[in-house]
Protein backbone atom coordinates (compact mmCIF):
# COMPACT_ATOMS: atom_id res chain seq x y z
CA UNK A 1 0.00 0.00 0.00
CA UNK A 2 1.36 3.44 -0.94
CA UNK A 3 1.86 6.29 1.45
CA UNK A 4 -1.15 8.40 2.34
CA UNK A 5 -1.22 11.91 0.96
CA UNK A 6 -1.52 14.92 3.25
CA UNK A 7 -5.22 15.25 2.44
CA UNK A 8 -5.86 11.53 2.97
CA UNK A 9 -4.24 11.73 6.40
CA UNK A 10 -6.32 14.81 7.22
CA UNK A 11 -9.51 13.10 6.10
CA UNK A 12 -8.73 9.96 8.10
CA UNK A 13 -8.02 12.02 11.22
CA UNK A 14 -11.54 13.47 11.14
CA UNK A 15 -13.22 10.05 11.20
CA UNK A 16 -13.33 8.27 14.54
CA UNK A 17 -12.26 4.64 14.10
CA UNK A 18 -15.05 2.16 14.75
CA UNK A 19 -17.71 4.82 15.26
CA UNK A 20 -21.09 4.56 13.55
CA UNK A 21 -22.33 8.08 12.82
CA UNK A 22 -25.91 9.23 12.47
CA UNK A 23 -27.01 9.79 8.89
CA UNK A 24 -27.12 13.54 9.58
CA UNK A 25 -23.56 13.53 10.96
CA UNK A 26 -22.27 11.38 8.09
CA UNK A 27 -23.82 13.71 5.48
CA UNK A 28 -22.00 16.66 7.06
CA UNK A 29 -18.74 14.78 7.62
CA UNK A 30 -18.43 13.42 4.07
CA UNK A 31 -18.25 17.02 2.83
CA UNK A 32 -15.50 17.81 5.35
CA UNK A 33 -13.30 14.85 4.37
CA UNK A 34 -13.48 15.36 0.60
CA UNK A 35 -10.60 17.34 -0.87
CA UNK A 36 -11.00 16.70 -4.59
CA UNK A 37 -10.76 19.66 -6.95
CA UNK A 38 -13.65 18.26 -8.99
CA UNK A 39 -17.26 17.74 -7.94
CA UNK A 40 -16.92 14.20 -6.63
CA UNK A 41 -19.73 11.67 -6.81
CA UNK A 42 -21.39 10.72 -3.55
CA UNK A 43 -21.73 6.96 -3.03
CA UNK A 44 -23.65 4.77 -0.62
CA UNK A 45 -22.92 1.10 0.07
CA UNK A 46 -25.45 -1.03 1.95
CA UNK A 47 -24.60 -4.57 3.05
CA UNK A 48 -27.74 -6.69 3.28
CA UNK A 49 -28.51 -9.90 5.13
CA UNK A 50 -29.63 -11.70 1.98
CA UNK A 51 -28.30 -14.48 -0.23
CA UNK A 52 -28.42 -13.03 -3.78
CA UNK A 53 -27.84 -16.50 -5.24
CA UNK A 54 -31.42 -17.33 -4.26
CA UNK A 55 -34.03 -15.75 -6.52
CA UNK A 56 -36.40 -15.13 -3.60
CA UNK A 57 -33.75 -13.00 -1.87
CA UNK A 58 -32.81 -10.78 -4.81
CA UNK A 59 -33.12 -7.06 -4.06
CA UNK A 60 -33.57 -4.88 -7.10
CA UNK A 61 -35.52 -1.69 -7.63
CA UNK A 62 -35.74 1.92 -8.70
CA UNK A 63 -35.98 5.12 -6.69
CA UNK A 64 -36.44 8.78 -7.55
CA UNK A 65 -33.99 10.86 -5.55
CA UNK A 66 -35.60 14.10 -4.29
CA UNK A 67 -32.54 16.17 -5.25
CA UNK A 68 -31.53 14.19 -8.33
CA UNK A 69 -28.08 12.71 -8.91
CA UNK A 70 -26.24 15.85 -9.98
CA UNK A 71 -25.13 14.00 -13.11
CA UNK A 72 -26.01 14.64 -16.74
CA UNK A 73 -27.64 11.38 -17.79
CA UNK A 74 -27.39 10.56 -21.48
CA UNK A 75 -30.57 8.78 -22.57
CA UNK A 76 -31.09 6.73 -25.73
CA UNK A 77 -34.67 5.88 -26.68
CA UNK A 78 -35.18 2.99 -29.06
CA UNK A 79 -38.75 3.31 -30.33
CA UNK A 80 -41.14 3.30 -33.27
CA UNK A 81 -41.37 6.48 -35.40
CA UNK A 82 -44.73 7.53 -33.89
CA UNK A 83 -43.13 7.91 -30.44
CA UNK A 84 -39.97 9.75 -31.50
CA UNK A 85 -41.33 13.29 -31.16
CA UNK A 86 -42.60 12.68 -27.60
CA UNK A 87 -39.27 11.13 -26.59
CA UNK A 88 -37.31 14.10 -27.93
CA UNK A 89 -39.66 16.56 -26.22
CA UNK A 90 -39.21 14.72 -22.92
CA UNK A 91 -35.45 15.30 -23.13
CA UNK A 92 -33.98 12.16 -24.70
CA UNK A 93 -30.48 12.74 -26.09
CA UNK A 94 -30.74 10.15 -28.85
CA UNK A 95 -33.93 8.81 -30.46
CA UNK A 96 -34.30 6.20 -33.19
CA UNK A 97 -34.18 2.48 -33.75
CA UNK A 98 -32.35 0.51 -36.44
CA UNK A 99 -29.53 3.02 -36.93
CA UNK A 100 -28.74 2.98 -33.18
CA UNK A 101 -28.99 -0.81 -32.98
CA UNK A 102 -26.35 -0.96 -35.73
CA UNK A 103 -24.19 1.60 -33.91
CA UNK A 104 -24.33 -0.47 -30.72
CA UNK A 105 -23.43 -3.63 -32.66
CA UNK A 106 -20.42 -1.66 -33.86
CA UNK A 107 -19.36 -0.97 -30.28
CA UNK A 108 -21.04 2.39 -29.51
CA UNK A 109 -22.18 2.60 -25.88
CA UNK A 110 -21.65 6.30 -25.15
CA UNK A 111 -24.88 6.51 -23.14
CA UNK A 112 -26.04 6.00 -19.55
CA UNK A 113 -29.59 4.67 -19.95
CA UNK A 114 -31.55 2.99 -22.73
CA UNK A 115 -35.34 3.24 -22.71
CA UNK A 116 -37.51 1.24 -25.07
CA UNK A 117 -40.96 -0.24 -25.70
CA UNK A 118 -42.10 -3.86 -25.13
CA UNK A 119 -42.63 -4.35 -28.87
CA UNK A 120 -38.99 -3.44 -29.56
CA UNK A 121 -37.38 -5.85 -27.09
CA UNK A 122 -37.20 -8.61 -29.71
CA UNK A 123 -34.77 -6.50 -31.71
CA UNK A 124 -32.73 -5.52 -28.67
CA UNK A 125 -32.27 -9.07 -27.38
CA UNK A 126 -29.34 -9.62 -29.73
CA UNK A 127 -27.51 -6.74 -28.05
CA UNK A 128 -27.47 -8.47 -24.65
CA UNK A 129 -23.79 -9.41 -24.82
CA UNK A 130 -22.83 -5.78 -25.38
CA UNK A 131 -25.37 -4.04 -23.13
CA UNK A 132 -25.60 -6.57 -20.27
CA UNK A 133 -22.04 -6.24 -18.90
CA UNK A 134 -22.37 -2.44 -19.03
CA UNK A 135 -25.66 -2.38 -17.13
CA UNK A 136 -27.43 -0.84 -20.14
CA UNK A 137 -29.93 -3.57 -20.98
CA UNK A 138 -33.50 -2.21 -20.71
CA UNK A 139 -35.61 -4.00 -18.11
CA UNK A 140 -39.31 -3.70 -17.19
CA UNK A 141 -38.42 -3.87 -13.48
CA UNK A 142 -36.29 -0.74 -13.76
CA UNK A 143 -38.94 1.09 -15.76
CA UNK A 144 -36.84 1.23 -18.92
CA UNK A 145 -39.17 -1.01 -20.93
CA UNK A 146 -42.47 0.84 -21.03
CA UNK A 147 -45.31 2.05 -23.22
CA UNK A 148 -44.96 5.54 -21.70
CA UNK A 149 -41.50 6.35 -23.04
CA UNK A 150 -41.79 10.12 -22.47
CA UNK A 151 -42.60 9.66 -18.76
CA UNK A 152 -39.65 7.29 -18.33
CA UNK A 153 -37.27 9.79 -19.96
CA UNK A 154 -38.45 12.60 -17.66
CA UNK A 155 -38.04 10.43 -14.55
CA UNK A 156 -34.49 9.43 -15.48
CA UNK A 157 -33.55 13.02 -16.25
CA UNK A 158 -34.97 14.15 -12.89
CA UNK A 159 -32.92 11.67 -10.83
CA UNK A 160 -34.48 8.23 -11.03
CA UNK A 161 -31.89 5.49 -10.53
CA UNK A 162 -32.04 1.71 -10.50
CA UNK A 163 -30.02 -0.54 -8.23
CA UNK A 164 -29.36 -4.21 -7.64
CA UNK A 165 -27.69 -6.22 -4.89
CA UNK A 166 -24.39 -7.72 -6.04
CA UNK A 167 -23.08 -11.26 -5.55
CA UNK A 168 -21.62 -10.37 -2.15
CA UNK A 169 -24.89 -8.94 -0.81
CA UNK A 170 -24.01 -5.26 -1.24
CA UNK A 171 -26.10 -2.58 -2.92
CA UNK A 172 -23.98 0.25 -4.30
CA UNK A 173 -25.33 3.48 -5.76
CA UNK A 174 -24.34 7.06 -6.53
CA UNK A 175 -26.84 9.34 -4.85
CA UNK A 176 -25.54 12.81 -5.60
CA UNK A 177 -22.51 15.08 -5.73
CA UNK A 178 -20.30 16.43 -2.96
CA UNK A 179 -21.43 19.95 -3.90
CA UNK A 180 -24.92 19.08 -2.59
CA UNK A 181 -25.83 20.52 0.80
CA UNK A 182 -25.61 18.14 3.78
CA UNK A 183 -29.42 18.22 3.99
CA UNK A 184 -29.78 17.23 0.32
CA UNK A 185 -27.28 14.39 0.79
CA UNK A 186 -29.18 13.15 3.85
CA UNK A 187 -32.57 13.36 2.12
CA UNK A 188 -31.33 11.49 -0.97
CA UNK A 189 -29.76 8.80 1.23
CA UNK A 190 -32.92 8.54 3.33
CA UNK A 191 -35.10 8.06 0.24
CA UNK A 192 -32.73 5.44 -1.15
CA UNK A 193 -32.60 3.50 2.14
CA UNK A 194 -36.37 3.67 2.56
CA UNK A 195 -36.73 1.92 -0.79
CA UNK A 196 -34.18 -0.73 0.22
CA UNK A 197 -36.25 -1.42 3.36
CA UNK A 198 -39.48 -1.51 1.35
CA UNK A 199 -37.97 -4.17 -0.94
CA UNK A 200 -36.94 -6.51 1.90
CA UNK A 201 -37.58 -10.07 0.67
CA UNK A 202 -39.92 -12.11 2.88
CA UNK A 203 -37.36 -14.94 2.69
CA UNK A 204 -34.62 -12.77 4.29
CA UNK A 205 -34.01 -13.78 7.91
CA UNK A 206 -32.09 -12.08 10.70
CA UNK A 207 -30.64 -8.57 10.39
CA UNK A 208 -31.60 -7.11 7.02
CA UNK A 209 -29.44 -3.97 6.86
CA UNK A 210 -26.06 -5.05 8.22
CA UNK A 211 -24.06 -1.93 7.45
CA UNK A 212 -24.22 1.40 5.64
CA UNK A 213 -21.25 3.42 4.42
CA UNK A 214 -21.26 6.87 2.88
CA UNK A 215 -18.29 8.15 0.86
CA UNK A 216 -17.28 10.40 -2.01
CA UNK A 217 -15.10 9.43 -4.98
CA UNK A 218 -11.81 9.69 -3.07
CA UNK A 219 -12.84 9.98 0.58
CA UNK A 220 -12.69 7.31 3.29
CA UNK A 221 -15.96 5.48 3.97
CA UNK A 222 -18.05 6.79 6.86
CA UNK A 223 -20.02 4.17 8.78
CA UNK A 224 -23.68 5.07 9.33
CA UNK A 225 -25.79 3.71 12.19
CA UNK A 226 -28.88 2.17 10.51
CA UNK A 227 -31.01 3.10 13.55
CA UNK A 228 -30.53 6.80 12.80
CA UNK A 229 -31.84 6.75 9.24
CA UNK A 230 -35.37 7.76 10.25
CA UNK A 231 -34.16 10.71 12.33
CA UNK A 232 -34.81 14.23 11.05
Amino acid sequence: MGKLTKNQKLAASKIEAGKAYSLKEAAELVKEVTYTKFDASLDIDVRLGVDPRKSNQMVRGVVSLPHGTGKVTRVLVLCTPDVEAAAKEAGADYVGLDEYIEKIKGGWTDIDVIITMPSIMGKIGALGRILGPRGLMPNPKSGTVTMDVAKAVKEVKQGKIDFKVDKSGIVHASIGKISFSADAIRENAKEFLAMIVKLKPSAAKGTYIKSIYLSSTMSPGIKVDPKTVEEN
